[in-house]
């Protein structure tokens, strides 16, 4: 100690300060900072511990070399002058000639795979790349935002949400010990959402299938993998096979409030709103629901959105979201059959 003392005050003051700085970083006591000193994350260590057997100080280790990420807060949260919600600005971004263009390309390389997926899980071609393609451009966009730090921030800074992202903290650690893997090691969306078809992590463990056979889910690198998980997701949550998505529809005056308040569920007859002056062509037999998609300054679109349509709201609760990925989806159906009679001409 008295040696280690005399070389230091031999350097000059400056760079002493400097190396005491270092020091003081690399000292043990400096590793009990980040989030590990917050009681919520101790609570939360010690139900992993006793819950799944997972080993406290690993996780004490973990959660000390992260600190809340306050640039997931800031996109977490509601713009402070929220504008007006547009459904032609919010179709915009995903109906766009680039996600057109690349999607045939990945629906053409993986045609074999889409195949299997529609014969297995019953969900068409189209709607499985339209979701990766909203979601992610085709993989070429996953997220860069470490998954761990992310999620530790909303469980824990965020409390409008705390309870459903402490269950996806714990959703990704067991993924991560699963995996033989570090789940500081895991990297996506600033909400937690992971690989190609940005599922969050307990949508990952429940849904996410081995496609291609190699012995391990990879939503990361696999678009295989991808592909068949986004269609069992769907399969598991009620796909109808061969069912409608929506039919668009007309009114000669606005929509009875109720029909709106009806929800996102499909729990209308639409015989009864073909009654009520609803025209769509439309399964009078079948329930949907009342899809109202607004634009500042235009006339609203109404749709009626069947069974299926409700499953798309599964993967985000929005029928803005489910409404982009279908007309994504009739897009790229029509531009992948144009492509492929142009090749049987050539042929």
């Amino acid at each position: 100690m008295t040696q280690r003392h005399t070389r230091l005050t031999a350097i000059p003051p400056l760079l002493k300060t400097s190396l005491c700085a270092l020091l003081l970083a690399l000292s043990p006591a400096s590793q009990a900072a980040g989030m590990a000193d917050n009681p919520e994350v101790q609570q939360f260590i010690g139900a992993m511990q006793a819950l799944h057997g997972l080993d406290a100080e690993a996780l004490n280790l973990r959660f000390a070399r992260i600190a809340p990420n306050e640039r997931v807060l800031k996109l977490m949260e509601p713009p402070a002058k929220p504008g007006q919600r547009s459904w032609q600005r919010y179709r915009s971004r995903f109906l766009d000639g680039t996600r057109i263009t690349r999607g045939v390309s990945f629906w053409q390389e993986h045609a074999a795979t889409l195949a299997k997926a529609r014969v297995l899980y019953g969900v068409p071609e189209e709607i499985i790349v339209a979701i990766i393609g909203v979601e992610t451009i085709y993989g070429r966009n996953t997220g860069s935002f470490n998954t761990l730090e992310a999620l530790a921030t909303l469980a824990f800074h965020y409390p409008r949400r705390a309870e459903y992202f402490r269950e996806e903290l714990e959703q990704l650690l067991l993924l991560a010990r699963e995996n033989s893997a570090d789940p500081a090691d895991y990297s996506g969306s600033f909400a937690g959402a992971l690989g190609i078809p940005q599922f969050m992590p307990g949508s990952q463990r429940r849904y996410a299938v081995d496609f291609d056979g190699d012995g391990r889910v990879d939503l990361e690198n696999s678009a295989t993998d991808a592909i068949g998980s986004v269609a069992r997701f769907l399969e598991q949550h009620g796909w109808e096979k061969d069912g409608p998505v929506a039919v668009p529809a007309r009114l000669a005056g606005d929509p009875d409030e109720r029909w709106l308040e009806a929800g996102i569920r499909p729990t209308l007859v639409a015989g009864e709103l073909l009654q009520q002056g609803v025209r769509a062509e439309a399964d009078p037999a079948r329930k949907v629901t009342f899809v109202d998609l607004a634009t500042p300054n235009q006339a609203t679109e109404y749709w009626l959105g069947y069974e299926n349509f409700y499953v798309i709201t599964r993967y985000n609760r929005s029928s803005f979201y489910a409404m982009s990925v279908y007309q994504l989806a009739q897009a790229l159906r029509q531009r992948y059959q144009a492509s492929q009679e142009v090749v049987a001409r050539q042929d």
